[in-house]
């Protein structure tokens, strides 16, 4: 595995681990909402070391499907309850620029409200079912 250790590739396992939990609890969405991280998976997933990464993490390949969205993250509890609380890295997109109204609004209420364009599947066998988009209106 790549020595290279960035904050979004270390997240990017956090959020296979957390994704692996909810899809063990029977949850079909996960919601990727960081374009920072995003872009890291993006780079990641053709790479040589993706399935060791991903098994590493979630104890199985991870795969990668579209599935546009918005409304309340989900899983932040999950991920709060195993490593603490989001890292500014979660509201930054892939230019690096922070969401700094997200985040305040996260530090004071412990909710992500946020749009996604994929979400993770599990398995990477070919099985893989891409689950139904959800619709969920921004508070």
């Amino acid at each position: 595995m790549s020595a290279t250790l960035t904050p979004e590739k270390v997240e990017l396992g956090r959020f296979f681990t957390v994704s692996a939990g909810r899809f063990k609890d029977g949850h079909t969405t996960v919601e990727m909402f960081s374009g920072a991280i995003d872009a890291e998976w993006h780079q990641l997933l053709d790479s040589p070391e993706y399935a060791e990464f991903s098994t590493q993490h979630a104890g199985q390949q991870i795969g990668h499907a579209p599935l546009k969205g918005s409304g309340e993250i989900a899983w932040v509890t999950a991920y709060e309850a195993l490593f603490g609380p989001l890292p500014q890295v979660w509201f930054t997109n892939a230019a690096g620029e922070v969401d700094t109204k997200a985040l305040d609004h996260y530090r004071t209420t412990g909710v992500v409200v946020a749009e996604w364009d994929c979400s993770p599947i599990g398995g990477g066998d070919g099985d893989d079912v891409v689950p139904e988009p959800r619709e969920i209106a921004a508070a």
